[in-house]
């Protein structure tokens, strides 16, 4: 490897890491503004040919964007997605999941009594 090459590799890792000390330090700000779950991880793995800007995968925020400003535009993105769905939707889903389970057997006990019904006048 040249040592322009060398150069230009180190000043990209540098480049790199400033990026990810970045974004923690938003995603900190940000848990402790919002009061977040503190498990809640950064990681910055940029990739272009990626359609999202970032996602969250159990308790960490990937970050795709490559420009340290968009990064941390999409990771503001994903931390109110995050809250909003933590907070709002997840409780939601799960209580219609709880009603759905409690009617499921009364429900499946009307549905054989009309199959039964309807089989024996066939």
């Amino acid at each position: 490897m040249t040592l322009k090459a060398l150069v230009q590799t180190k000043r990209i890792k540098h480049c790199n890491a400033s990026i990810q000390v970045s974004l923690e330090e938003e995603l900190e700000r940000l848990k402790k503004m919002l009061n977040l779950n503190p498990n809640l991880k950064v990681a910055w793995t940029p990739d272009p040919s990626k359609e999202l800007s970032g996602e969250v995968k159990d308790n960490t925020i990937y970050i795709y964007e490559v420009e340290e400003e968009k990064a941390i535009q999409a990771l503001r993105h994903e931390v109110v997605d995050h809250l909003i769905t933590s907070r709002i939707v997840k409780p939601l889903v799960d209580l219609i999941n709880l009603l759905i389970k409690a009617r499921e057997a009364e429900i499946y006990k009307e549905k054989e009594k009309i199959v039964e019904t309807l089989s024996k006048i066939i």
